[in-house]
């Protein structure tokens, strides 16, 4: 670990990651907390930050674009009948503390703050843990609670009239690469197919690395993966896939998604054989 800014996290003595807590950004991005750069254990980064496309993708991280009417995933924001609309209702995610500090994870306090004041209070659990000697995981828990008097909902620019674009709430900016990444499931190969559907795990193969990220929870494997490939990859969840999700007072939101990060093009077989490894109690 390094200073109260920024947390490195390492598998096996090596870095592997750089977490930040107070990045400096304008508010049309939605300023919170980011892991960036995110390395394989051989030294291959595997994330991207504020790139030209989208300059609001930061690494790994927790976005939302609709909370209540405010938009904390950055950009513009998708408005019903109208289309992407630049407005000023972005939110940030402010780091409050970290109750735990490990050189293989952390647990930290976040406040959801928007122009009103604080709509959601967070608890965050990052942990970082060898596999093979050229696989680790990244085990990411995030906890919403509505900290406010009111009901609050959580939505999508699906839920507000945009089809296929439900993501929001964990979500991988991966490493732009002249070739766009493949992409498959268990049972499914390419984006058309395994975009906007659950499935156990779906991992993400570059040139010389392969992502697998993986619902942790019965609950978390509910919800359809996000995932584009050609127009820049990512992969994310998504939180209001079909309609919004109710957040009353004092209740919490609860996912859970591991992430395996491999040197290599994993098969199938590697790839599912991981991440058992990696979710095993």
């Amino acid at each position: 670990m390094t200073s109260n800014d920024t947390a490195v996290l390492r598998v096996a003595g090596r870095p592997v990651g750089r977490y930040v807590t107070r990045p400096e950004l304008p508010a049309r991005l939605s300023p919170r907390p980011y892991l960036h750069p995110v390395t394989t254990l051989g030294g291959t980064a595997v994330t991207e930050l504020a790139p030209a496309d989208h300059a609001h993708h930061l690494g790994v991280g927790v976005a939302v674009p609709d909370v209540e009417g405010f938009n904390f995933w950055g950009g513009r924001t998708y408005v019903r009948d109208q289309g992407p609309t630049e407005l000023d209702n972005h939110g940030s995610q402010r780091h409050v503390a970290f109750q735990l500090r490990d050189p293989d994870g952390f647990v930290e306090e976040l406040r959801w703050m928007s122009a009103g004041g604080e709509l959601l209070r967070e608890r965050r659990t990052v942990a970082a843990t060898e596999l093979t000697d050229r696989a680790w995981a990244l085990d990411l828990t995030f906890s919403l609670t509505n900290v406010t008097g009111n009901p609050l909902s959580i939505g999508s620019p699906a839920t507000n009239g945009r089809p296929g674009a439900a993501y929001g709430g964990f979500f991988w900016r991966a490493r732009k690469e002249p070739s766009a990444p493949e992409v498959f499931t268990a049972v499914a190969d390419g984006e058309e197919t395994v975009h906007g559907r659950p499935a156990d795990w779906l991992a993400l193969r570059g040139t010389a690395w392969t992502l697998v990220f993986a619902g942790a929870t019965e609950r978390t494997r509910r919800d359809p993966w996000f995932v584009r490939t050609e127009e820049y990859p990512g992969v994310g969840s998504s939180l209001a896939s079909g309609e919004r999700v109710p957040v009353p007072p004092g209740e919490t939101v609860v996912r859970r998604v591991v992430t395996v990060v491999a040197d290599g093009r994993l098969d199938r077989d590697a790839a599912a054989s991981l991440v058992r490894k990696a979710v095993s109690p």
